[in-house]
């Protein structure tokens, strides 16, 4: 028998027990559909983290006070042996290789102008955050060079925040107020958007001596630091360590966060959970797979008859046994594409409802799942077709 006339044997077959065959490939669509959806949400979620990190650059390193691996989330709650202060961030120029240093303070404030106010962030930062940070102004300017350890009464509004209090009209000029202190507005941003959470157009950016001033601080809560370039990130960092070491009695008590060590921290994370639930994925393919090995072995006990007829027309035991291992293999191939089809769907329909959530399906899936069809339809259909194979033909006719 050539392989088109298996096929058409299969066809056949399986078109007798419509209802039975559907349902077989149902099992392995679902579990086809459920590893495209999983790791299409992970990896969308992967690259937006990625596209949210490196919109700051690749050479931006930030130093926060506390060992994270012991002190869980630095600085929050204080307790660190030395403070990361203003004077350690001005000692930071010292470093080769460090471009711009940022001393960040950081806190929430009501925010009062135009007869209206709000709670937002205000970041307490200095005059080179828009270069280390990659920020634009679209209105005005920025913050201007200054003592870091004096006050000072300007404040750079996010886009969302100066429509919020001004609308339409321009809040260049206008006097606000900030946590009950008094600015003048001397600038506004272009839209960012948002970093993990945070919505950085909806914020004030103010002095960062104002900012310790205002949240009566006494430490920073972080130091950007922006290397001259990616290549020498290494460098800088090792002569950052070595220089707050020596600024702290020869404590290693802050940590130094560069941009590739933190992508790569969540890549590994994203990996596990995506390992996770793609395994979940799989269980649903091992009961598919298990739903058509009962089938074709009831199909098989069925079809005794038909076996002996074939085998005394003369064809051969492998003629049999591909012919149900094929029959395994198409129910199989056909759930894959069942689900391949409802994955994709389901992510089309997912783009199209929630828009910010990320969906991307990595080609290296869609092959795996058409390759994991394929395993599952020998594995399911393997046993039974050596066992309609292993017939003998006269105890086969007998059973009609």
């Amino acid at each position: 028998m050539s392989f088109l006339d298996l096929l058409r044997f299969v066809a056949g077959a399986l078109k007798g027990q419509r209802l039975r065959s559907f349902l077989s490939a149902l099992g392995v669509g679902i579990g086809v559909a459920a590893v495209i959806l999983l790791t299409s949400l992970g990896e969308g979620t992967r690259e937006y983290v990625v596209s949210q990190f490196t919109q700051f650059g690749t050479n931006l390193m930030g130093i926060n006070p506390g060992k994270v691996k012991t002190m869980g989330m630095p600085g929050v709650f204080g307790g660190t042996t030395h403070k990361l202060t203003v004077d350690d961030a001005e000692a930071l120029r010292r470093v080769p290789g460090v471009d711009k240093v940022v001393p960040v303070a950081m806190g929430q404030a009501r925010v009062e102008g135009n007869g209206r106010g709000r709670s937002v962030y205000i970041y307490g930062v200095n005059h080179e955050a828009t270069a280390a940070w990659k920020f634009t102004i679209a209105q005005g300017a920025f913050l201007p060079p200054m003592d870091p350890h004096r006050s000072g009464a300007f404040a750079v509004f996010g886009p969302k925040l100066a429509h919020e209090l001004f609308g339409a009209a321009s809040p260049l000029g206008q006097r606000v107020r900030i946590g009950g202190w008094s600015f003048r507005v001397i600038g506004v941003m272009e839209p960012k958007g948002q970093l993990l959470g945070f919505d950085l157009d909806d914020a004030a950016y103010i002095p960062v001596g104002s900012a310790m001033a205002m949240f009566n601080f006494d430490e920073l809560n972080e130091i950007d630091v922006l290397a001259v370039s990616s290549g020498a990130v290494h460098p800088v960092k090792e002569g950052i360590r070595r220089l707050l070491m020596a600024r702290h009695r020869g404590e290693d008590d802050f940590t130094i966060t560069t941009q590739d060590e933190m992508l790569a921290t969540f890549g590994r994370v994203i990996g596990i959970i995506t390992v996770a639930v793609s395994g979940i994925g799989g269980i649903s393919l091992l009961v598919g797979a298990m739903g058509i090995l009962t089938i074709m072995w009831i199909s098989v006990h069925e079809r005794t008859a038909e076996i002996g007829v074939l085998r005394a027309l003369g064809v051969r035991r492998a003629v049999i046994e591909r012919l149900f291992l094929l029959e395994s293999v198409v129910l199989a191939v056909a759930g894959g594409v069942l689900g391949l089809a409802a994955g994709f769907g389901i992510g089309l329909a997912v783009r199209v409802l929630a828009p910010g959530l990320p969906v991307r399906t990595p080609a290296g899936a869609v092959a795996a799942a058409v390759v994991m069809s394929l395993v599952v339809g020998v594995a399911s259909g393997w046993v039974p077709a050596r066992r309609a194979a292993a017939l003998d033909p006269i105890e086969a006719l007998r059973e009609e």
